[in-house]
């Protein structure tokens, strides 16, 4: 009678165990300090396989910037294509390999490095792991067969923060700041200047760089000198400094455009729209397609056409705004997406 009881008691904690052990193989991992994974999934669409993407991100994706910006791609590419997704953030060029090697080992299809930095790194690993895709953002390497890259048409964005402030300005006199001199923001200032003088021909493009993106104080005062000489709109594309050139706007009344993100938060008297650049949607096209197996080797550049650089809505602006300004953006936009219109980056 005893050994009846103590039978049924064993089998009763041996079910909790394999309860317990199920439980836990079911959740994903837990993220911690210093580049662990933490591991997210959802079932694949039709109930198939899921198809399987890690991110590498150079520092935290909490940051409300550049790697904030990859961990929205990450999820927008599980949410939208149901993959099963992981992470390993603040993961220094020492430790990258270690981390790409892992992800594909555990079967990863698609590994991203959000950083051109990860690009070398990638480039050595990619021949061992010939099933496993490669992506590198913010570059432009590729190697065949499992290599490729993602950057977006800054020249583009720059088109069209140009075209919209040559439209806007009264005095004939417009103004574009970059910050750091780098291709990503030159390309924007270059695209600046073109949109502007294609849209209005009589326009004055006033242009510098800073040099740097963290100074707001040098940003607002070159704003200022520009606004002195006649500039009635202004563009900063400098990420935190760029926020000088909004507060150079305001404190003068005159018009900005803000750059990357939607900036009307900053000044909603003053921030007239913005063109935005959506690495998350630029991530999650090149996802597709590798997963649509129409992916080759080489690097991707995303714009207009493919959602991933548009104009954000002109908020409390939308009746100041003529209609006349706003069909001659839509024609632009729409020739652009059409590839009657092609602006490459320089």
């Amino acid at each position: 009678m005893r050994m009846g009881k103590l039978a049924k008691s064993m089998a009763v904690v041996g079910v909790c165990l394999l309860m317990m052990v199920l439980a836990a193989c079911g959740s994903g991992g837990n993220k911690s300090e210093g580049g662990t994974a933490e591991s997210t999934g959802t079932a694949a669409a039709g109930g198939g396989k899921a198809l399987k993407v890690a991110l590498l991100t150079p520092g935290p994706v909490n940051d409300n910037g550049w790697n904030a910006t990859a961990y929205a791609g990450l999820m927008k590419i599980k949410e939208e294509l149901g993959a099963e997704t992981a992470y390993s953030e603040k993961v220094s060029n020492s430790d990258a390999a270690e981390f790409i090697r892992g992800y594909a080992d555990d079967g990863y299809d698609v590994i991203i490095g959000h950083g051109f930095e990860y690009g070398d790194i990638m480039k050595d690993i990619a021949p061992d792991y010939k099933d496993t895709w490669f992506l590198v953002n913010s570059s432009t390497i590729s190697q065949e067969p499992n290599l490729t890259s993602l950057s977006l048409n800054n020249s583009e964005q720059g088109y069209l923060m140009g075209s919209i402030a040559a439209l806007l300005s009264k005095s004939g006199t417009v103004a574009a700041i970059g910050g750091s001199d780098i291709p990503p923001i030159t390309n924007s200032v270059k695209g600046f200047e073109l949109g502007a003088k294609e849209t209005v021909p009589s326009i004055k493009v006033l242009s510098t760089m800073l040099g740097g993106d963290s100074d707001v104080a040098k940003a607002k005062e070159t704003a200022i000198s520009f606004i002195e000489k006649g500039a009635d709109v202004v563009m900063t594309n400098a990420n935190q400094a760029g926020l000088g050139g909004i507060e150079a706007a305001q404190q003068k009344g005159v018009f900005a455009i803000g750059s990357n993100q939607d900036q009307n938060a900053s000044g909603p008297d003053t921030v007239v729209t913005s063109v935005i650049q959506d690495y998350p949607e630029a991530m999650k096209v090149v996802v597709e397609r590798i997963a649509q197996g129409k992916m080759k080797a080489e690097s991707q550049l995303l714009g207009v056409k493919d959602g991933a650089i548009y104009l954000a809505p002109f908020h409390g602006f939308e009746d100041k705004i003529s209609q006349d300004i706003k069909d001659k953006m839509n024609a632009i936009i729409d020739a652009l997406k059409s590839g009657d219109k092609v602006i490459g980056n320089q």
